[in-house]
C-alpha cells in the first residue's frame, strides 16, 4: 500500500506557514502567531476522512541561519550527485547545536521523504535573502513546489514569481485566509504533479473532499431543520394558583420561552460549526431579539429575514390549498376543488391574523392545584422566516471561512431577500412545513420540513453566489 503523501511546509518566519497548514488540514488549533519563532519544532497534522489518510502536512520552524548552512554544505559538497547526503551529513552533525536547531527541524522531515511546500509573503518585496534557503531545499532533491501568501494588502507577485520560478517548477498563488473551497482542490491537483506516486493519492483526496462536503451540507441542513422544528413547537408552562398574578406569570414564562428559544439557536450554532471542524470560533452576532409588547421581532431583523403581509398571505394560500387538495383527492374530486380554495382562503387568514404577534398565556381547565399555565408554541409564521433565515446565513459563512482564519465571524443581515430564489410551489412547500411544526411534531412532519429546509437551502446558496 503506497503511504499518505506528506509535506513539509517550509520558509522564512512568520511568512503564513502556519495558516497555510490549519487551512489545508482543517484545523483552527493550528497556532497561528504575528511574533516571528512562534514555532519551534515541527508538528504533524494530518487530515484524515471517515478513517482514511489523505494527506498528511508538516508545520515547521522558520530558516535562522541559511547562509550559514549553506556555506557548510558548499564546504562539504564534491558534485551535485552528493548534495542530498551532504544535506543528511549537516543535519546530524549539528542536531544538537542550538544555533541550528530550526534548520535541523525544518529539514528533518523532508530527508525522511517528504514534499516540500515553500511559502513566502508576496505582500512584501523579494529579497535575496530568501535564495539561501531556497538553494538548501534545492539540494535536497526532494519535489518541491512555493506558494505565494499575501498576509499585507501590497502586492509584489510579478517580482517573485519571477525569482521563485527558477527554483521551482510549480509556484501558486494561494492565499490562507481568503481562498475558496475550489482553490484547495486545485492546490492538492498542483501536489499531485510533484510526483508520480502522489498523483492518484491526491486525486482521491479531490473526491473525498468533495465528497465530505456534501455531506457536511446536508447533514447541516437536517441540522437546521431539527432545530426549526424544535424551536417552532416549544412551550413553557406552570401551575398558576388560584389566588397568583397571572399577569406575572405570563412575563415570567414569556421571558423563559424567549431564554430557551436564544439556547436553542446557539447549539444549532455549535452543532454546525464542530460538523465543519470550527472548534475555536468567536462570533460577532446579535442574539434573537424581541420588541417590547407583541411585536415579534425588531424592525431590522424582520427586514432582513421576515417576509411581508402580501408574501404570508399568498404562500399561506398555498400552504392551504396544498392541505385543501388532499381533500378533493380523498372525495374523488366531487368537491370540484372546494377544498384546495377554502383551504388556501384559511391558510392565507390565518397567516396574517398570526402575523408578527407573540403569543399570549393559555389557561387550562380548574383543577385542585390552580390552572396549568402555557406560553407557546407560537404561531406567528414570521418566526420560522427569521430562525431559518438567521441559521441559513451562519451555515453559509461557516461553509466559506477558512481554518486560518482568526477574526471573530461576524454575522450581517442581508440587504435583498433569499426567498426570491424559490419557485412558487416551494415557498408552498415550506410554508405548509413551517406551520405544521407548530401544532404537531411526529417523524413525518419533521421529515416534511427537512425537506423544505434542503430546498431553502438550495435557494440560499444560489442567491448568495449571484
Amino acid at each position: 500500500m503506497t503511504p499518505a503523501p506528506r509535506f513539509a511546509v517550509v520558509g522564512h518566519p512568520n511568512k503564513g506557514k502556519s495558516s497555510i497548514v490549519a487551512t489545508l488540514s482543517q484545523n483552527d488549533a493550528v497556532a497561528i502567531a504575528l511574533e516571528p519563532g512562534t514555532t519551534r519544532d515541527s508538528e504533524r497534522y494530518p487530515l484524515s476522512v471517515d478513517g482514511h489518510l489523505l494527506y498528511e502536512l508538516i508545520d515547521t520552524p522558520g530558516f535562522q541561519r541559511p547562509r550559514r548552512v549553506l556555506a557548510w554544505l558548499q564546504a562539504h559538497s564534491h558534485s551535485a550527485s552528493d548534495r542530498p547526503d551532504t544535506v543528511r551529513a549537516f543535519v546530524n552533525q549539528h542536531r544538537d547545536d542550538p544555533r541550528f536547531h530550526d534548520e535541523c527541524e525544518l529539514l528533518t522531515p523532508i530527508l525522511d521523504g517528504a514534499g516540500i511546500i515553500y511559502v513566502v509573503d508576496g505582500s512584501v518585496p523579494y529579497h535575496q535573502e530568501h535564495e539561501a534557503e531556497m538553494e538548501i531545499l534545492r539540494w535536497t532533491g526532494q519535489p518541491s513546489l512555493a506558494l505565494i501568501n499575501r498576509i499585507g494588502g501590497d502586492d509584489h507577485g510579478e517580482q517573485w514569481q519571477t525569482a521563485l520560478g527558477q527554483y521551482f517548477r510549480i509556484v501558486r498563488d494561494f492565499n490562507a485566509v481568503t481562498a475558496p473551497f475550489e482553490a484547495h482542490l486545485s492546490l492538492l491537483r498542483s501536489f499531485g504533479q510533484l510526483a508520480p506516486q502522489w498523483e492518484t493519492a491526491l486525486e482521491q483526496a479531490v473526491e473525498h473532499l468533495r465528497e465530505q462536503r456534501r455531506h457536511r451540507q446536508k447533514r447541516a441542513w437536517a441540522l437546521i431543520a431539527d432545530a426549526l422544528s424544535d424551536m417552532l413547537g416549544h412551550a413553557e408552562s406552570a401551575r398558576l394558583g388560584e389566588d397568583a398574578s397571572r399577569s406575572a406569570l405570563e412575563v415570567r414564562l414569556r421571558q423563559s420561552w424567549q431564554d430557551w428559544q436564544r439556547k436553542r439557536e446557539q447549539r444549532l450554532r455549535r452543532e454546525v460549526e464542530q460538523l465543519y471542524q470550527h472548534h475555536h470560533l468567536q462570533r460577532q452576532e446579535q442574539h434573537l431579539e424581541w420588541e417590547p409588547g407583541h411585536d415579534l421581532f425588531s424592525e431590522r431583523e424582520r427586514r432582513a429575514w421576515g417576509v411581508s403581509r402580501a408574501y404570508l398571505a399568498t404562500a399561506g394560500f398555498g400552504a392551504g390549498a396544498l392541505g385543501g387538495a388532499g381533500v378533493d383527492a380523498l372525495t374523488a374530486g366531487h368537491t370540484l376543488g372546494a377544498g384546495a380554495l377554502i383551504g388556501g382562503v384559511l391558510g392565507a387568514a390565518g397567516s396574517l391574523y398570526y402575523s408578527s404577534k407573540l403569543d399570549r398565556l393559555n389557561l387550562g381547565p380548574l383543577s385542585s392545584g390552580g390552572r396549568e399555565a402555557r406560553f407557546g408554541p407560537l404561531r406567528d409564521p414570521q418566526f420560522g422566516y427569521v430562525v431559518l433565515g438567521r441559521a441559513l446565513q451562519h451555515w453559509y459563512q461557516i461553509t466559506d471561512r477558512n481554518h486560518a482564519g482568526r477574526d471573530p465571524l461576524t454575522l450581517d443581515n442581508a440587504d435583498s431577500h433569499w426567498l426570491d430564489n424559490l419557485s412558487r410551489s416551494q415557498r408552498h412547500a415550506l410554508q405548509k412545513a413551517l406551520q405544521q411544526s407548530t401544532r404537531h411534531q411526529d417523524e413525518k412532519r419533521r421529515q416534511a420540513l427537512r425537506e423544505a429546509v434542503a430546498q431553502a437551502g438550495e435557494a440560499f446558496l444560489q442567491w448568495r453566489r449571484k
